[in-house]
This record gives C-alpha cells, structure tokens and sequence, in this order.
C-alpha cells in the first residue's frame, strides 16, 4: 500500500516542506508516504462551482485509479490519533493505495466528497493550508509510531 497526500496549493514555505520531509522519512519502508502538489485553478471571474470543479479534475488524474479516498473536510469524522491508527491499520490491511485529500481555498469539489470512502477533519480550527499539510504528516507519523509500539506517542 502507498499513501499519497493530496493537496491543493501553491508551493509552500521551507519550513512545512522541511517538516512533512522530516515525518515522511520517518514512516516505515512498507508504508511509503508522499505529499503530491495540485496547482491551484487561477481565480479570474470563475465561479466557487467552476474552481472546485477544475481542482476536482487535477486530484482525480493524480490519484489514479482504485484507490481509496480520504477527504480532509471540516464535517468529517472527528478522530483520536489512536482511531486514526486503527483506520490506518485496517487501510494496511486492506492493502488498497490510500489518497487523503486536502482541498484548496475554496474547498473540496462535493462530488469528492461523495465519492470518497471516508471523510475526516483534523481539526475544529480553520487551519493553514501549510499547517494542514505538516499537521497530516505529523499524525500519520504519529499513528504508525502506535501501531508499531514506538515511544514517539505518550498517552
């Protein structure tokens, strides 16, 4: 199983690349982790509907096919990062390649988020796109440090 994050933006500050690098070197050899960059539709008089729209098209092409989908929406399921260790186990089982999708400014296109196998929010907060993308990469990191019985995680 591959694990990819999705997301939607501009190239990031230094020090979130650095950070999601730092957790992705992390993650163990049998779960090989990316953050793949989807440009942004540029804004012009498009309407909310026609960017999200253009921004559906690129995630879908980038995700490829038979993959399962996890949408980052602010109506997800709220998860413990021990239930996220438990839906990343039963992911590794199932051995499909998982997509987690975070949206661009304007948010995820409905029909992603209808079409995905699950939805999640990683916070009540309004959060930076940059922000989101480390925040993703740290919990990861951090499930799989449960899963494997790794001290990083303190409870």
């Amino acid at each position: 199983m591959r694990l990819s994050i999705l997301a939607v933006g501009h190239k990031q500050p230094d020090w979130v690349q650095e950070g999601c690098q730092e957790y992705l070197k992390r993650m163990p050899r049998e779960l090989p982790t990316s953050v793949v960059e989807i440009k942004p539709e540029p804004r012009g008089s498009k309407t909310r509907e026609q960017l999200q729209a253009a921004e559906k098209t690129r995630i879908l092409q980038a995700s490829g096919d038979g993959v399962r989908i996890v949408a980052l929406d602010e109506k997800g399921t709220d998860l413990t990062t021990k239930k996220l260790a438990e839906r990343l186990e039963v992911w590794m089982q199932d051995g499909r390649d998982t997509v987690l999708l975070i949206g661009g400014a304007d948010g995820l296109d409905g029909e992603l988020k209808t079409r995905a196998d699950e939805m999640i929010r990683l916070s009540s907060l309004t959060l930076p796109h940059g922000m989101a993308r480390l925040l993703l990469c740290e919990q990861l990191y951090r499930a799989m440090s449960l899963i494997k019985n790794h001290p990083y995680h303190r409870e």
